[in-house]
């Protein structure tokens, strides 16, 4: 059994996850034994080429091509046939590391055994200080914002815009960088694949407090994270992005929470005009018929 399987997805971004992977090979000790699985998530044929010719395909390097894009959660289960490790990391194409941020985390979880989740200190394209975690999406976020709540409750609500030296306990962290316990992975159920983008972190930060698992902040880890070039912001992501985030509250709050952030939405979109290309989501509610996840469309690998 390997210490750490990576598992990275590709889509349309084959330059970027060349780099990401000859980051991690430049940075991880000698000493910790790691797998490497790209699934390519039905990207254009000609960045499936560059990515297949241009990847060192070897022992700990497994290129898994579908024939769908199944989004990000479901991308990363399939995975899973691949991974036979200790830690699992999640990790965004469009990410690099600074340093040895495997054996960084590994040991950070060696020695605190009620840490199932961890992530990396960010930095973001120019190597600025980013933060790496955030706070539950709920009514009270959106009524009094984040500062407030961090004013009012440090400990559950630490500081986001803090560069910090030492781990810290956190509730929701970075999507870009999801690093398990393999056995958390498992007994939390992954993914959940009704998510096709989005508000995956929050999911995953509810399923861990039900089980009395958490989530850490480890900073002696860093990595760089060229944030967007994974997935490009349109309208459409926009709206998957919002209908991502009322299903996960209406999955793990009471009905009457979910209500009433629908209702906070419609009543304040109106002085937002920007985001009124929302308001379809917001009103019709969480309807997964509605989502990208709906759209995809089956390329045969016979086509490349």
């Amino acid at each position: 059994m390997k210490d750490v399987a990576i598992s990275i997805i590709n889509y349309n971004t084959a330059k970027y996850t060349i780099a990401c992977i000859d980051s991690i090979i430049t940075h991880t000790s000698k000493d910790l034994t790691f797998d490497i699985i790209v699934i390519d998530n039905n990207s254009e044929p000609n960045d499936f080429n560059y990515l297949r010719n241009n990847l060192q395909v070897q022992e700990n390097i497994i290129l898994h091509r579908s024939p769908i894009n199944k989004g990000f959660g479901a991308g990363h289960m399939e995975s899973l046939p691949y991974v036979n490790a200790h830690y699992f990391l999640c990790l965004n194409n469009d990410s690099v590391f600074l340093n040895d941020c495997l054996t960084q985390l590994t040991q950070h979880l060696d020695t605190h055994p009620k840490v199932g989740l961890a992530t990396a200190q960010n930095f973001d394209e120019h190597g600025n200080f980013s933060p790496s975690f955030h706070h539950y999406k709920t009514f009270w976020k959106l009524l009094l914002g984040k500062k407030t709540l961090e004013r009012v409750n440090p400990v559950k609500f630490p500081k986001r815009n803090k560069e910090y030296t030492q781990a810290i306990r956190i509730t929701s962290p970075n999507g870009a960088f999801l690093f398990f316990r393999s056995s958390t992975f498992a007994e939390i159920g992954g993914f959940d694949t009704n998510l096709f983008l989005y508000s995956e972190e929050m999911d995953f930060a509810k399923k861990l407090e039900k089980i009395a698992i958490e989530a850490a902040l480890v900073p002696q880890a860093k990595f760089q994270h060229f944030q967007g070039k994974s997935s490009i912001a349109s309208t459409a992501i926009r709206r998957e992005a919002m209908l991502s985030e009322l299903y996960v509250i209406k999955k793990h709050y009471s009905f009457l929470h979910y209500k009433i952030v629908q209702l906070y939405y419609i009543l304040t979109l109106p002085f937002k005009p920007r985001k009124w290309f929302l308001f379809p989501v917001i009103i019709k509610g969480v309807s997964l018929k509605y989502s990208l996840k709906q759209k995809q469309y089956i390329r045969f690998l016979k086509d490349h």
